[in-house]
């Protein structure tokens, strides 16, 4: 199992415009935005010269699997994806281990002290 460090991080958000206008003044960025028609919801990304990013994520359906933890837990992070080596390896090791791996790709919040981890690479 070979952590490399931080790929990205996932703010979830109830109103996107006005978290934009903060991390603009915060980053001194401007954001690439997108739709997810599969995530079911708009993002925002800040993209940084070490290749990491962070992305602002606001649910327009309440079907979205954004909808659920925003509504129970508010704006806040949603995702830490640490970029790994071999994602398959890392899931498989993680998973002896008896940590829960959700289709390879997340840890259960459970198992991370209520944070979603994603297992990121190339």
């Amino acid at each position: 199992m070979s952590f490399k460090g931080i790929d990205h991080v996932v703010v979830r958000v109830k109103d996107i415009e006005s978290a934009i206008k903060n991390y603009n003044v915060i980053l001194g960025l401007e954001p690439t935005r997108a739709h997810s028609d599969a995530l079911q919801a708009d993002q925002a990304f800040y993209h940084f010269d070490n290749g990491t990013f962070l992305e602002l994520i606001m649910p327009t359906d309440e079907a979205s699997a954004i909808s659920g933890p925003l509504a129970k837990l508010g704006d806040g992070v949603h995702t830490v994806a640490f970029a790994v080596d071999d994602r398959a390896k890392t899931s498989e090791q993680l998973s002896e281990q008896g940590v829960r791996v959700i289709g390879g790709t997340f840890v259960h919040p459970g198992d991370a002290n209520g944070l979603l981890v994603q297992l990121s690479s190339d």
